[in-house]
């Protein structure tokens, strides 16, 4: 039994090399519209907010209201990426604190 070939019936085209695209970090234009329009939302509805937020708490907790909020405002607020702070040459960073009429 013969086994089923795919065969290409297009010609070759020769590829051409990616372009720059977008600079590392940036958002499509679909990410951007997205923010966008949750912040419009989170914004028409802020007044009402406070009493969703009151009701879920009434009916099931202050942990339930917590994760309400948090998930919400997780869209809202973009998450801050860790940053790791070194002195010269990837030294600790010196801290040195002072009390009183010190001057820091």
């Amino acid at each position: 039994m013969e086994a089923d070939k795919q065969t290409d019936d297009k010609p070759h085209r020769h590829k051409l090399p990616p372009g720059p695209g977008r600079p590392k970090g940036s958002t499509n234009r679909a990410t951007q519209n997205a923010r966008e329009a949750i912040a419009r939302f989170v914004d028409a509805n802020a007044s009402r907010l406070q009493g969703w937020l009151e009701e879920i708490h009434q009916q099931q907790g202050a942990a339930a209201a917590y994760r309400c909020f948090t998930d919400m405002v997780e869209y809202h607020v973009p998450k801050l990426q860790r940053t790791e702070l070194t002195g010269q040459n990837g030294e600790p960073v010196a801290v040195k604190l002072m009390s009183g009429d010190e001057a820091l």
